[in-house]
């Protein structure tokens, strides 16, 4: 839906850009590129952050991500819809953050920080 929207700076597994992410990449195949790589990770998935193999890896990699944390599921267009109205903050965000590892959960009412399992 962003890259529609003429956004180039968002990738997806899968993506000709970064093929070291096929799609259906599983979560430890695809975190030490992403890592190295720096990049955010956007996601749904909720446990990622406690399950120990992926808790790990978050650490190792200096993972940095943003769970999208609504009580529903949201259609893609909505995603990019609550990404974009809290991108602002976000970048501030991550300019404070700095280095992973670190997750934040993004709802309607803003971002704030999670914890990763064991911290």
């Amino acid at each position: 839906m962003l890259r529609r929207a003429g956004r180039t700076d968002v990738l997806h597994p899968g993506h000709p850009d970064f093929p070291a992410v096929p799609l259906g990449a599983l979560d430890l195949q695809w975190m030490p590129a992403v890592g190295r790589a720096g990049f955010i990770v956007v996601t749904r998935d909720r446990r990622i952050r406690t399950r120990p193999a992926e808790l790990t890896a978050y650490r190792e990699h200096g993972i940095r991500s943003v769970w999208l944390g609504v009580k529903r599921d949201m259609r893609p267009d909505e995603q990019a819809q609550l990404f974009l109205r809290h991108e602002d903050r976000l970048k501030r965000e991550i300019i404070k953050r700095g280095a992973g590892p670190w997750a934040l959960a993004m709802n309607g009412r803003g971002l704030r920080p999670i914890r990763l399992g064991g911290e």
